[in-house]
This record gives C-alpha cells, sequence and structure tokens, in this order.
C-alpha cells in the first residue's frame, strides 16, 4: 500500500465537458476499488470554490477555490465549450504559480486552451478536441499540436476530449500500479480497446466518408493537408495516377458532389471554426483558408452558411478576448 494516495485536483471551467471529467474521475474510483486499497484521492476545485455547469447545464458543486498545492498533487483542468472565456487571469496566475511548484499539470478536452495561454506548452506536443485544432495551431505557434488521443510531455498532460480521458488515465495507472491493475479498470468500463499516445482521435477517412476506395481516401487527405493553399483538381488527380475527369466521377460517385465542392466545404468548415473559437481577423481567417479575396470568401461563406464572416464574427465570436 502507498505512503500516500495519488492526489487529483479537478479544476472546473464553465461549459467544461462533463464526459472528459467524469471518464477521468472514474477511472480513480475504479482503480481504488479493484485494488482493495486507497491508491487515489481527488477533489473538486472551481475558481471562486462556486458551483460550475458543464455543456450540458447540469450544475456541479466544488469543493474549494482555487487554493496552495502540494508538489505531489496532480492538476487536471476540465475545460470544454467557449473555452477562450472561461481562461481568466486569476485562472492562469494561479496555475503558472503552481507549476513552478514542478507540479504535473492536465488539460482535458479543450484545456490544452489553458495551458498554452499560461506558457506551460511552449516547446511542447500537446493536443487538443478536432473542432479547436485550426484555431489553436493558427494561436499557439511554440507547441506543436498533434491529433493524438492524448499527449504526455514531460509534466504536462493534454487530451483530445470525450473517451479520451480514459485512455490518459489507464496510461497513468498502468506506469504507477501496472498494466493488469489498468486492463482490470478498462474491464469494468467495459472499455474493450485502449488507444495509446500513438493513436490519433478521428475516424480513418474510408470511416467518416463511408467509402472505402483507396484513390479517394487518398486525395481527401491531400486536400483536408492544403487548405492554406488549395491543390488544382488536375494536380490531385495526376498525384494518384488519373485523369481529372477519371476524378471527377469518382466524386460524383461516392460523394455526389464535384472535387472542386467537396475542397470548398472542406474550406470554409475551417473557416467557420476560426471564426467561431478564434479572435482572428476576418481577413487573416480568409488567408489561412486559401482565400486571396476576402469579398470572394464573404460570397461564398454566405452561399455555405446562409450569412457572412462578419456576420458570424459578430454573433458568434463578439465575446471573444482581444
Amino acid at each position: 500500500m502507498p505512503d500516500r494516495p495519488s492526489h487529483f485536483v479537478f479544476v472546473l471551467l464553465n461549459n467544461f465537458s462533463l464526459l472528459s471529467f467524469a471518464s477521468a474521475l472514474e477511472c480513480l474510483r475504479i482503480a481504488n476499488r479493484m485494488s482493495g486499497q486507497p491508491l487515489y484521492s481527488w477533489d473538486v476545485q472551481s475558481e471562486g470554490g462556486e458551483a460550475v455547469a458543464c455543456s450540458a447545464g447540469t450544475q456541479f458543486g466544488s469543493t474549494s477555490g482555487l487554493g496552495e498545492l502540494s508538489r505531489d498533487d496532480i492538476v487536471l483542468i476540465c475545460a470544454g465549450l467557449d473555452v477562450q472565456n472561461a481562461t481568466t487571469k486569476p485562472l492562469l496566475n494561479w496555475v503558472r504559480r503552481e507549476a513552478r511548484k514542478g507540479l504535473r499539470i492536465g488539460g482535458l478536452c479543450t484545456g490544452a486552451h489553458v495551458l498554452a495561454t499560461a506558457g506551460l506548452l511552449d516547446g511542447k506536443r500537446a493536443t487538443i478536441h478536432w473542432e479547436n485544432h485550426d484555431s489553436f495551431a493558427e494561436a499557439f505557434e511554440d507547441v506543436t499540436i498533434t491529433k493524438a488521443v492524448f499527449v504526455m510531455d514531460g509534466l504536462r498532460m493534454t487530451t483530445a476530449g470525450g473517451t479520451s480521458s480514459i485512455d490518459l488515465m489507464l496510461k497513468l495507472i498502468a506506469d504507477a500500479h501496472g498494466e493488469d491493475l489498468a486492463n482490470a479498470v478498462a474491464d469494468q468500463l467495459i472499455y474493450s480497446s485502449i488507444r495509446t499516445d500513438q493513436d490519433t482521435q478521428r475516424l480513418s477517412i474510408p470511416t467518416r466518408i463511408g467509402v472505402r476506395h483507396p484513390k479517394l481516401s487518398q486525395v481527401i487527405h491531400m486536400m483536408e493537408h492544403a487548405i492554406e493553399e488549395p491543390i488544382s483538381p488536375a494536380t490531385l488527380a495526376r498525384d494518384v495516377g488519373m485523369s481529372t475527369r477519371q476524378l471527377e466521377r469518382l466524386f460524383r460517385r461516392y460523394l455526389n458532389r464535384s472535387p472542386k465542392r467537396y475542397y470548398m466545404e472542406l474550406r470554409l468548415q475551417k473557416a467557420r471554426n476560426l471564426l467561431m473559437q478564434s479572435d482572428m481577423s476576418v481577413i487573416n481567417v480568409a488567408l489561412a483558408c486559401g482565400f486571396s479575396s476576402p469579398s470572394h470568401f464573404s460570397k461564398c461563406y454566405r452561399t455555405q452558411y446562409n450569412t457572412t464572416p462578419y456576420r458570424e464574427r459578430g454573433t458568434q465570436g463578439a465575446s471573444l478576448p482581444a
């Protein structure tokens, strides 16, 4: 039996992801139960010690406000929607102060945004929910953002959200108390496929689009990785060994749209994420998504979403910090 249980401090931010938080907490509870020992203890904190609402709207109480921690404590910041507004100066000051003690600090779901804003991820690898990936990459150039399920880099830990909290916690349990206990916890959770930090968070392209065609998957992969500088359909076709007409037929058959239309939808989807989740100017969003003309960007955006980028920013992003 350990001299002292490993103590976790869960910091709840407004609109946090309930699934990410509950998944992490349940792993600790079940580890104690399966081992028959109090291997882990925890408490829940929030800024000001007040109740916090998760993204589903349910309120959760906290045991205390942000206080002094022991160097052996492990901090997990639980975030979710609108993490920019939840990242306050008092929270950042507290995180930086505790980091200077040498604590292990992690971010669940969009919690990586808090760590990055505090400067705790500079020069490190990290991950965040795929929906926030683009805005995170634009905002934090000193962080190597990945699409992994979770990342552990030194004293910093980040997860992609959802059930990825389970994978991180199982890794921590295995490192501290062995694979057998981690597997026993997974069995209790009916979690049959434990992922590692080498697994990516999104479904494969064939699974996502419901089509298993190697050349189509290859072209879509190329499109997704060339948003800022779009590749012409002719070049895409040549690179996978087919004619432009064959590529057109392939997209029409399986996706009911042209390659050009599909590519445009990918670019506009990224643009919408950046408008809603970052404070980038509309012009910079346009450039980041391969539009050289703001007027062309606005026209395409209105056709796709029935609103302009400026109105989208006004209604969805007005509260983002400058």
